[in-house]
């Protein structure tokens, strides 16, 4: 049994969270009902009470004894965060460290997983400054049940309305279910791109913008692993508790991951690292501006993959997993991929797609395993992370079976 928090906002959609109060209590969880002020419009605390059999938070200055600190009381003593529907404003709230209120400040205040189900009108949804909440959300491990489509309450038909409360119950079980299944486990991950300069002003970089590797550090974190992050050139907020290794070249994140690859469970390969530097290195001045045209000389960098392949021969760990950035021939190059860097799997993805790969939240994939494809939907980069790392706690599993069973 768990103790989830269940913070209601100010939508239509207040009404479901009854039912996923009622839905987390017969899976044995203790439900405490954080309403906002907005919340108390459409659905009484009474209602709430009445399920939950806990008197409803609704004021962040209640009076009594320590009253006004009882959601840090609370944020230490939950194991799970659930805000059902979330309405832009929470969301925003949440995003940007605005803490006016108790369920903000519950946010703020407590370590637990995070679950939010964002309900809105659908060109709300798709407004700029919500996907960018969305996203610094996504980027910090919080995830999301995504909204349904169908008949809003503005009267509108589009993307939305509250995810049904069956949908929230499970996901707040899978996450539950899901922490601390890593604990004991180091996990390295890289991510974003990197820079290769050609002088003081200018360098050869892509277009990743790290989410994917930061959404797979921070559920491996989630999970319980100790997280150690590689990082090239990105403005994406660390996630919580990682051990964050900035890096800029090709050259420094080989050095990064290879020192350090001997203690760890799990490997994760997810930067776009660059395959190319220029000779010699970077200019010590300024290239001028002299020519129509200019030439460069450029140089492989490293191969991070193959190399670790190669340090790990036949050992069972760590386990090795490989991204494969593609804009053609996807499924054939990433299996070549598979074959010559001796690793346990590759994510290969389209790059091409506008609503897949680079500087976007969402992701589709292609896990290539020996004599396997296996493809993943066009999803959140959250939930693609969790699928990944699914799959890497499989093997993880089977090994230490299979050791034990050698020994």
């Amino acid at each position: 049994m768990a103790r989830i928090a269940l913070g209601v906002t100010g939508g239509i959609g207040a009404y479901k969270a009854v039912e996923v109060a009622r839905g987390l209590q017969k899976r044995n969880h203790d439900v405490v009902a954080v309403m906002t002020r907005s919340a108390r419009r459409f659905v009484g605390p009474v209602t709430f009470e009445a399920i939950t059999r806990h008197r409803v938070i609704t004021d962040q200055f209640a009076r009594g004894l320590n009253a006004e600190i009882e959601h840090i009381a609370l944020a230490a003593d939950v194991d799970l965060l659930v805000v059902a529907p979330a309405t832009a404003n929470i969301i925003g709230k949440f995003a940007n460290g605005i803490a006016d209120d108790f369920l903000s400040s519950l946010y703020l205040a407590t370590r637990a997983p995070v679950l939010i189900a964002p309900a809105m009108n659908a060109t709300m949804l798709a407004h700029a400054a919500v996907r960018r909440n969305l996203a610094v959300l996504s980027e910090r491990g919080v995830r999301f049940v995504d909204p349904g489509e169908g008949y809003l309450a503005c009267g509108w038909i589009g993307k939305g309305r509250l995810a049904e409360p069956e949908d929230v119950v499970i996901a707040a079980e899978r996450m539950l279910r899901r922490e601390g299944s890593l604990t004991g486990r180091v996990v390295l991950v890289t991510a974003g791109p990197t820079y290769e300069d050609l002088d003081p002003v200018r360098f050869v970089g892509n277009r990743s913008s790290g989410r994917m590797g930061f959404a797979l550090a921070a559920e491996a974190r989630a999970r319980g692993a100790h997280v150690v992050l590689v990082a090239g050139p990105t403005a994406l907020e660390s996630p919580r508790d990682a051990d964050v290794v900035r890096v800029r070249s090709a050259a420094e994140m080989h050095a990064a991951v290879m020192s350090r690859a001997s203690e760890m469970d799990a490997v994760v390969m997810a930067a776009a690292v660059a395959d190319y530097t220029t000779a010699g290195g970077a200019a010590p001045e300024k290239i001028t501006k002299d020519a129509d045209t200019l030439s460069l000389t450029l140089t492989r960098t490293p191969d991070i993959l193959a190399d670790l392949g190669r340090w790990r021969q036949d050992r069972p760990l760590p386990i090795l997993v490989g991204f494969a950035a593609e804009t053609r021939d996807l499924t054939r190059r990433a299996r070549e991929k598979l074959r010559a860097k001796r690793v346990d799997f590759i994510v290969a993805n389209d790059v091409s797609r506008p609503d897949a790969g680079f500087d976007v939240d969402t992701n589709a994939a292609t896990i290539i395993r020996p004599g396997e494809d296996e493809e993943l939907p066009m999803q959140s980069k959250t939930a693609l992370a969790e699928a990944i790392l699914d799959r890497v706690e499989a093997l993880l599993a089977e090994r230490s079976s299979a050791a034990r069973l050698s020994s």
